[in-house]
């Protein structure tokens, strides 16, 4: 008897992070860490904004500026809980948050937009 596999959704995601101000010159290591949980998850990592050091809404571990990272990416539905519980481990990272931007995420239709614009 076949049994029936439901085809794995592809998603759009965001993760905006703050990393620690003191551990700053380790963000590429962290980087790197999320390149490969996402590949891990059949995705891929589409963009890297770093928007540098900046003042925090409110202090956190009695620190007033954060280094604030967004990396927009693609995967599975199991990949945001991966990468919250990579953010809740890792000390670097202070703050976090993963946001959802397409619920059924189609990368080769956007290739072929890109290649025709």
């Amino acid at each position: 008897m076949l049994e029936y596999r439901r085809p794995k959704r592809i998603r759009k995601y965001e993760t905006l992070f703050i990393i620690h101000p003191d551990r700053v010159e380790e963000r590429q290591e962290v980087l790197d860490r999320i390149q490969r949980l996402v590949e891990e998850h059949d995705g891929r990592v589409l963009k890297v904004d770093e928007w540098g050091m900046r003042k925090l809404a409110y202090p956190i571990e009695k620190k007033k500026q954060g280094y604030y990272i967004l990396v927009e990416f693609y995967g599975n539905a199991d990949l945001p809980p991966r990468l919250e519980q990579f953010f809740r481990i890792d000390e670097r990272v202070i703050r976090f948050i993963v946001v959802k931007l397409e619920d059924r995420y189609q990368p080769e239709e956007e290739e072929i937009a890109a290649e025709a614009a």
